[in-house]
């Protein structure tokens, strides 16, 4: 592999593109996009429903895969054994993963929802699914650590294939049991997380490796870095906006017709992404890890697989049940909040990690994202 290294460029607001400058906007377009087709075009959400090969929606599969390859394209994989040495990193993300997160969203679950076991057993449920996919793209618009976001989430792929279905068990059967609270059942197997996995990180983290390594040893890195990489940049947008809108249409009707079950539903989700965030912060600050794997930890906290969660919630209880209601809120409430924690995170960047060097030098989403001026 070419040892040729190119120095870190921070973003500046000239080479912002106007998808970079306008990306509240975008997002919030597709968001009504989608809800709108949704709720106008009959049968639109029934018809993407049914294109689903195991369980899988194929239409909102592409978009993740289209969304997620240029993000994992751009990491450097000769640096993630350092990443992996980085125990402070490593323990933390465990930490706030498998044991704050839950636990968090089992008690906002049952603080706030008290009188509906249905939403509160899917927000549970929601709790339980730690991200993979989506949290690569928040990471790298708030210029994040790419490497660290990559091993995070790989590990919290293994734990989720092993972890899911018995911490499902502890929080809605063991742990309400011991509360004396009400208890509920979880139908799901090792198997079907598994495949999630594979789909959602393994095909796009194998074709991004594969891409860096082919590219370096044919081309070499200057030419992958200054060339191939902001070709495929705008395409990780593309397909965030394309999963946007399907996410919307696919489930607009449900959402707009009982818009006060939605905002029940929303203030423990709120809370949950809020809290996740800024613990992250905290702690990685504390830890003294940096802006940008702070900001990595952060993210990987808060974010949550709403794909297997709503795959989980619609097997066991039905697609018209109230769990599957609470995951299809899930990433409608997750996208527009975490969309505004990236440009928190940019505005804290320099007030928080004062000297920092791998703070962003302007409150801006990373400009590498796209190339085409305008």
């Amino acid at each position: 592999m070419s040892t040729t290294s190119l120095p870190a460029s921070p973003p500046v607001p000239g080479s912002l593109s106007t998808l970079d400058r306008w990306l509240p906007a975008w997002i919030g377009t597709a968001l009504v996009a989608g809800l709108v087709l949704g709720r106008a075009v009959p049968g639109v959400g029934e018809l993407l429903s049914r294109m689903e090969i195991g369980g899988i929606s194929v239409p909102i599969a592409l978009g993740l895969l289209v969304m997620m390859y240029p993000v994992l394209a751009k990491v450097r994989y000769d640096k993630v054994a350092a990443i992996t040495g980085d125990r402070r990193l490593l323990v933390s993300s465990l930490v706030l993963n498998w044991i704050v997160g839950p636990a968090l969203m089992f008690t906002l679950a049952w603080a706030l929802l008290p009188d509906l076991p249905e939403y509160r057993t899917g927000l549970i449920i929601v709790g339980l699914a730690r991200c993979i996919a989506m949290v690569v793209i928040w990471n790298d618009l708030a210029c994040g650590d790419r490497e660290a976001a990559a091993v995070l989430v790989a590990i919290n792929s293994v734990f989720q294939v092993f972890a899911f279905a018995l911490l499902g068990y502890f929080y809605l059967t063991v742990l309400p049991g011991w509360l004396g609270l009400d208890t509920q059942g979880l139908d799901v197997s090792v198997g079907e997380i598994a495949v999630n996995v594979l789909v959602f990180l393994g095909v796009p983290l194998l074709a991004g490796f594969a891409s860096r390594w082919v590219g370096e040893r044919t081309k070499g890195r200057v030419w992958y870095e200054e060339r191939f990489v902001p070709r495929i940049s705008p395409w990780a947008l593309y397909g965030l906006l394309f999963t946007v809108v399907l996410l919307f249409a696919l489930q607009g009707e449900a959402v707009t017709s009982r818009p006060g079950d939605v905002v029940r539903i929303a203030a423990p989700l709120l809370a949950y992404f809020a809290v996740m965030w800024v613990v992250g912060m905290v702690a990685g600050r504390a830890l003294g890890l940096g802006y940008a794997r702070t900001t990595t930890l952060a993210f990987t906290a808060a974010g949550n697989n709403f794909e297997l969660a709503i795959a989980v919630a619609i097997g066991t209880f039905g697609a018209a049940s109230g769990q599957a209601l609470a995951g299809v809120v899930g990433p409608l409430i997750e996208v527009p909040v975490l969309v505004g924690l990236v440009y928190v995170s940019l505005w804290a960047a320099k007030r928080w990690f004062p000297g920092d060097p791998t703070a962003p030098l302007v409150a801006r989403p990373r400009a590498d994202q796209t190339t085409s001026e305008s």
